[in-house]
């Protein structure tokens, strides 16, 4: 059979990595969103430039040859919910690496009040507390569809405002106990000696 054939990054690194310009906007972008690393904003834009280069393509078209591919583009960002139902062609050229960010599941989870923090939506996710339909998803990046934003929920119960003890009072009392065993042994130790 032979070996299976090597995978392919999904995104493309910035042709000047350490533009200073881009690297703010990108660190902003990280921070707002929550996500863990650059790799993450390149695969969205690798996401929003297939969509874009799709459009170009179609818009150097004639309208016949243009009307069938022209449905399927529009139809796909309509269920993602990135793009209107009157939307046309044009409309893809003018989205933003925002308007593909906002469909993570990240993101919708902080922003419908399910989580605390971006951080906190992330990892809510991670460990299986987020489910979309009553189908647990473990990927933040997961792109939610328009019709499947109303169905997340959690998928197991968990209380975001209890907080977590003290650990400064716990450490106190386990040495108290510690100590006051300690004696005992030593007492029980004594008079082992002393009745011999």
């Amino acid at each position: 059979m032979g070996d299976p054939p090597k995978l392919r990054n999904k995104y493309s690194r910035p042709k000047h990595l350490w533009e200073a310009d881009r690297l703010k906007e990108d660190s902003a972008f990280k921070k707002d969103y929550g996500l863990k690393n650059m790799r993450e904003l390149w695969m969205a834009t690798a996401e929003l430039k297939k969509y874009r280069r799709e459009a170009r393509r179609l818009l150097s078209l004639t309208e016949e040859e243009r009307a069938k591919d022209k449905v399927k583009i529009l139809t796909k960002l309509n269920k993602l919910g990135i793009l209107n139902k009157d939307a046309e062609v044009d409309d893809v050229l003018s989205l933003t690496i925002k308007d593909v960010l906002e469909r993570r599941l990240s993101t919708i989870v902080f922003r419908k009040g399910l989580a605390n923090t971006i951080s906190q939506s992330r990892q809510l996710i991670t460990h299986g507390f987020i489910a979309v339909g009553g189908k647990k998803i473990s990927a933040p990046s997961y792109l939610v569809d328009a019709d499947e934003e109303s169905l997340i929920a959690y998928s197991k119960p968990i209380d975001l405002n209890k907080k977590p003890p003290v650990v400064l009072d716990a450490t106190k009392e386990e040495t108290k106990t510690e100590k006051e065993i300690v004696k005992k042994e030593d007492n029980a130790v004594e008079s082992k000696v002393e009745e011999n």
